[in-house]
């Protein structure tokens, strides 16, 4: 059972592919989108969530694209998916049931914050250097089939 919905991993895969773009060379959504086998529709609103968090700074025009607006270590998994809507916060959900408000959400509430906590832990820079480290890289693999 995966605890994170495919949009945040899907986040995650996105922001992790724009960390490993060269300096100044931003990446199109339209460019992600085909690598993650998405319609560019779908990412766009992800995208535009991760350029409202200043994750992401979106580049306009015919070079445009998206690049990290943050180093890679200051960015988190955890921070990813809270930008792409993916983990809410508690206190903003609302409860439909007594059963729920005082017996499941109690009861999972430690595990939801430790689960958080292990997520700030895994950064981005950590991401991008092994997503380097393949040996063959996906960007460019990719691009070979395209």
């Amino acid at each position: 059972m995966p605890l994170l919905p495919r949009k945040g991993l899907l986040a995650i895969a996105a922001v992790i592919d724009v960390a490993v773009q060269a300096p100044g060379c931003p990446i199109s959504a339209k460019t992600l989108a085909a690598r993650h086998a998405l319609p560019p529709r779908h990412l766009e609103s992800v995208l535009q969530s991760l350029v409202r968090e200043g994750i992401l700074k979106g580049i306009r025009g015919p070079r445009g694209g998206y690049e990290l607006a943050r180093e890679p270590h200051r960015v988190t998994a955890n921070d990813i998916l809270r930008a792409a809507g993916t983990v809410d916060n508690a206190d903003n959900e609302p409860v439909g049931s007594e059963l729920l408000s005082k017996v499941v959400l109690p009861a999972l509430s430690s595990a939801e914050q430790e689960f958080g906590i292990a997520l700030s832990r895994i950064n981005l820079e950590d991401m991008a250097r092994d997503a380097e480290a393949l040996s063959v890289s996906f960007g460019r693999a990719a691009a070979a089939r395209a």
